[in-house]
């Protein structure tokens, strides 16, 4: 639904060169280029403000001892259920342009405030527990809504072929982002929060971008309104519809994987280093590997991947990644196989499922994109992590260790691959049926659409 149109201004002024140069990196049409960079530009600042930040948060959710996140985890999904409403309401009453402006220079005022209050030497561990909840939260909200952003302004079809690439804008920005760490360090904390605080706005600004990216159109008229329904309506969608539960289930998988092995890895990291500096230096390491193996396959593979075999291979490696995962560091339980699989893992996911997986709402209506993609991706996904870090702490304290988890890992992976295969099928034929415009034409009429799972008005 709400495919960008054919002819955009930016393109006209591009010069011939640079396209060429992009069109060998990455399968762009005519009238595409423009809101290909402003994609790119936009995932760049918004992951390089983050991952200026992110080491630090890691290193100090470890200041109470590994044995504290399952609390912190619960602290996040509380937050969560608190903001839910707080944006619905906020799209119910303006359109996108507007909330996502107000939603960003919040959070870019909050930054500036832990900036300070780092600066001021507070009280360590009080403040290293608000800071990491905080930032847990701060990540899914931005992240989500530049997704949902992309999932209004690209088709199906165009996700399959653009995601991978502007992912990579992200990727690069979260190989700069500890890269400007280590090199402003020597400043504090203070300066690297103003530094996060200005590339928030900078992302601000190429989501207007990319907004404005369709003028004069049937579109962009239907953008420039407030999405409207009732302030719990994404709840709602989520409750009533089996192709947003398939993602449900999908996304509350992948957590209770990624908590499990969030978990192991920070008590093997807490015995194998005693200080938070050696911490943060092991984390932003692994941060770089990622990042360097995610560019790579971002630019190289992703989107002739989702081209010749559709989103379900994009979907499958995420759990093939992390039963490999799960059964190297059960195996060898060392700080080395513990980076290098972790490494590996998330790189899939970044690089090759999150594309996949965001290709799945562009068939959605707006406030699917908008308010139900919210709620799956922070109530439910820090639900999702909430829950496992408590399954962590009680499979800790009877015994079970994790080659036993491992183990009981087998089960739920298969059925991780199952639903994968679903979804991919789900998202095809809803395509297929013309729930999104299949076809790139300004001015369009748009059908009229109720949810995802019914068929379009004749």
């Amino acid at each position: 639904m709400h495919a960008m149109p054919a002819v955009q201004p930016p393109d006209r002024h591009a010069s011939a060169m640079p396209l060429r140069l992009l069109r060998r990196l990455v399968e762009v049409r005519p009238g595409e280029a423009g809101a290909l960079l402003a994609g790119f530009g936009y995932f760049f600042c918004l992951l390089c403000g983050y991952y200026l930040l992110r080491p630090l948060r890691d290193a100090l959710g470890l200041v109470g001892g590994p044995g504290q996140l399952q609390w912190l985890f619960t602290a996040t999904f509380i937050v969560m259920l608190l903001l839910v409403p707080v944006f619905g309401l906020l799209a119910q009453r303006w359109p996108p342009r507007r909330f996502v402006a107000v939603i960003y220079r919040f959070f870019a005022l909050n930054i500036l405030g832990f900036g300070a209050l780092f600066a001021a030497g507070v009280e360590e561990l009080a403040a290293a527990r608000v800071f990491f909840v905080w930032i847990s939260v701060y990540n899914l909200f931005v992240v989500s809504i530049f997704w949902s952003v992309l999932a209004e302004h690209f088709s199906s079809e165009q996700g399959r072929r653009l995601f991978g690439f502007i992912a990579a804008g992200g990727t690069a920005g979260a190989l700069a982002g500890p890269a400007l760490a280590a090199l402003l360090s020597g400043m504090g904390v203070a300066w690297l929060a103003v530094l996060a605080a200005l590339l928030l706005e900078l992302a601000l600004q190429c989501c207007q971008w990319l907004q404005r990216m369709a003028p004069g159109s049937a579109q962009a008229t239907l953008r420039r309104q407030p999405l409207g329904g009732q302030v719990m309506a994404g709840a709602r969608l989520v409750w009533r519809e089996p192709y947003l539960r398939g993602i449900v289930g999908y996304l509350l998988l992948h957590s209770f994987a990624s908590t499990f092995l969030y978990f192991e890895q920070g008590r093997i990291v807490a015995a194998s280093l005693a200080d938070t500096a050696a911490r943060t230096r092991l984390f932003a390491t692994a941060d770089l590997a990622v990042s360097c193996l995610s560019l790579l396959l971002q630019v190289a593979v992703t989107g002739r991947l989702l081209r010749r075999f559709g989103v379900v291979a994009g979907l499958l490696l995420l759990p093939a990644a992390g039963m490999a995962a799960f059964a190297a560091i059960a195996m060898w339980p060392t700080l080395a196989v513990l980076v290098a699989a972790q490494s590996l893992r998330r790189a899939v996911d970044y690089a090759l499922s999150r594309p996949a997986r965001e290709v799945l709402f562009t068939v959605l209506t707006r406030e699917a994109k908008y308010k139900a993609k919210s709620v799956i991706e922070t109530v439910v996904y820090r639900g999702g992590d909430a829950l496992s870090g408590w399954l962590a702490a009680m499979a800790a304290s009877t015994g079970i260790g994790f080659g036993g988890v491992a183990l009981l890992w087998l089960a739920p992976s298969a059925g991780w691959a199952v639903l994968s295969a679903w979804l991919a099928r789900r998202q095809e034929r809803l395509a297929a049926a013309g729930i999104e415009q299949a076809t790139i034409q300004p001015g369009a009429a748009m059908p009229a659409i109720r949810s995802a799972d019914e068929k379009p008005t004749p």
